[in-house]
C-alpha cells in the first residue's frame, strides 16, 4: 500500500477538490467542506462524545493532553466506528493532501470550551515557523458539533498567515490580543473547516452558558512523528474493522 492507492481505494480520486476550494486552501489557507456531516451523524458524535466524557471523567484526554477550561478527549479512533469518518472521508483527504501530499492522521480528539472559558493565545501547529513557501508540515481539520457563534468561543483565524513565514509570538506583541485581519469561524453545527496547520488561530472566549464542542483531525506528513502513536494505541477491534487503506492513513 502507497499514498496513491490508499487515496484511489478510499475514493479520493473521485471526489477531487473544486478549484474554488483549492485556492482557498492556497491562498487563504483555509476552507469550508458543506455536506461531510448530516445532522444524524452530528447527533451520534455528539451523543459519543457525552457518553465518554461521562465514563473517563478526569483520566479524559490525557493520552494526549488536557487543557485548562476545556473538555478534551482523545484517542477517538479506538472508541468508535462513528468516528471513522474523520479520516477516511474522500473530500477531507482530498484537502489534506492538497495541504501536504504523503500524510498521516497524527491525532483524533475533541475540544469542548466550557461556559466562561476557552480562549487561547493565536498560535500554529507546527513549531518551526522558517519553512520554504509550501513546505507544509501540518494540516487541521475542525468538525463542528454545535453551532460557532460569536458569543460561544468560535475559532478565530488570520487568513494568509501560513504564508508569513513566522510564528504569532514573533509577529505579535500580544498572540493573546485581537488580530486586525482575523476573522471568526461563523457556521452551523455539522460543518467541517479544514486549514493548514501553519494559519495562526485560535479559540476565543465560551461567553454562553454551554460547552462549545467541536473535533479535530490533525495530520502531519508521513515522515513526521505522530502527535499520538497510532500503531501502539490500536486495538483488536479497531484493526478488524478498519480496511488497509484506512489503517495506511493511520500508519498501523
Amino acid at each position: 500500500m502507497d499514498m496513491t492507492r490508499a487515496l484511489e481505494d478510499l475514493g479520493v480520486t473521485r471526489t477531487p477538490l473544486d478549484a474554488s476550494t483549492s485556492r482557498q486552501l492556497d491562498e487563504d489557507g483555509f476552507a469550508f467542506l458543506p455536506g461531510v456531516l448530516t445532522p444524524e451523524l452530528t447527533g451520534r458524535l455528539r451523543d459519543r462524545l457525552d457518553a465518554l466524557l461521562a465514563a473517563e471523567g478526569d483520566r479524559a484526554g490525557t493520552e494526549v493532553g488536557q487543557e485548562a477550561g476545556t473538555a478534551r478527549m482523545s484517542d477517538l479512533v479506538n472508541k468508535g466506528e462513528v468516528f471513522d469518518v474523520c479520516f477516511t472521508h474522500p473530500l477531507v483527504l482530498a484537502a489534506v493532501h492538497r495541504v501536504i501530499d504523503e500524510f498521516k492522521l497524527s491525532s483524533l480528539s475533541s475540544r469542548a470550551a466550557l461556559p466562561g472559558q476557552g480562549h487561547q493565545a493565536l498560535h500554529a501547529d507546527w513549531p518551526g515557523a522558517d519553512l520554504p513557501p509550501g513546505d507544509y508540515q501540518v494540516c487541521n481539520t475542525m468538525w463542528l458539533l454545535d453551532d460557532f457563534t460569536e458569543e460561544n468561543g468560535a475559532t478565530r483565524l488570520v487568513p494568509g498567515s501560513h504564508r508569513w513565514g513566522k510564528s504569532p509570538a514573533e509577529g505579535m506583541a500580544d498572540p493573546t490580543a485581537p488580530h486586525p485581519d482575523e476573522q471568526l469561524v461563523i457556521a452551523p453545527a455539522g460543518s467541517l473547516l479544514v486549514f493548514n496547520g501553519h494559519l495562526w488561530h485560535g479559540g476565543t472566549l465560551n461567553r454562553s452558558n454551554r460547552p462549545r464542542r467541536a473535533m479535530h483531525a490533525y495530520f502531519t506528513r508521513r515522515t513526521n512523528p505522530q502527535q499520538l502513536d497510532q500503531a501502539a494505541f490500536a486495538r483488536p477491534e479497531t484493526l478488524a474493522r478498519l480496511s488497509l487503506a484506512a489503517r495506511f492513513v493511520l500508519d498501523i
